[in-house]
């Protein structure tokens, strides 16, 4: 005998729920991240740390926007496009700046200072990103959802940015290599800018970091 339609239904519903609440735990810890990142980088002049905290944010809005795409059913379509195109502007805007400053700051010698805040964010994230990126993969089998399976990618790139992010701090922090904060920001730009094309193409960056 086959499996119960009554049964199966439910299993869905609670996988879609479980999905759903991915992604609001995603917005909620990308908000805390942005925030912190980006007060912790003005504090000690990084910029990779400034550049991590906007991408952070910019990644919210997206999340959000394939967030209120699920809900808003085939009617959402154009709208959603136009959000992502916008996102993806952003996510270029981003890039420009964060090398605009980091090649700034290699050739000024502007020293940014220690910070230590945000190497445990940056830490927090290579651990939380690819348990959640996981997580979202396991429910988008289940769901055979395209969507959430992109979307799991892009929460792999934040952990591909924190490694990035850690690398840089930890040297300036350890080592006094104050051009490897910039260095680092630099190695962000081409990620950050591959997931804004992606956005305006209407999907999420899947293949932006190594495994």
């Amino acid at each position: 005998m086959g499996d119960d339609p009554c049964n199966l239904e439910q299993a869905r519903s609670r996988d879609v729920e479980r999905g759903r609440l991915l992604e609001y735990f995603t917005i909620v810890w990308n908000l805390l991240e942005a925030l912190v990142s980006l007060i912790a980088g003005i504090f000690s002049g990084s910029i990779s740390l400034i550049g991590f905290g906007i991408d952070s944010l910019v990644e919210t809005s997206s999340g959000a926007v394939l967030l209120w795409r699920l809900r808003a059913g085939e009617q959402g379509e154009k709208r959603e496009r136009t959000a992502l195109r916008l996102v993806g502007a952003s996510f270029w805007a981003l890039a420009a700046y964060v090398a605009y400053e980091a090649i700034r700051t290699l050739v000024t010698g502007e020293a940014p200072g220690s910070s230590y805040l945000g190497i445990t964010v940056a830490v927090l994230s290579l651990i939380v990103m690819p348990l959640l990126a996981r997580a979202k993969r396991r429910v988008a089998r289940r769901l055979n959802s395209a969507a959430l399976v992109a979307d799991s990618r892009q929460t792999d790139l934040c952990a591909c940015l924190s490694g990035i992010l850690l690398g840089g701090l930890t040297l300036n922090a350890a080592l006094g290599w104050w051009w490897a904060d910039p260095v680092a920001a630099l190695l962000m730009v081409p990620i950050i800018g591959r997931e804004g094309l992606n956005a305006m193409r209407g999907r999420h960056c899947d293949s932006c970091c190594p495994a």
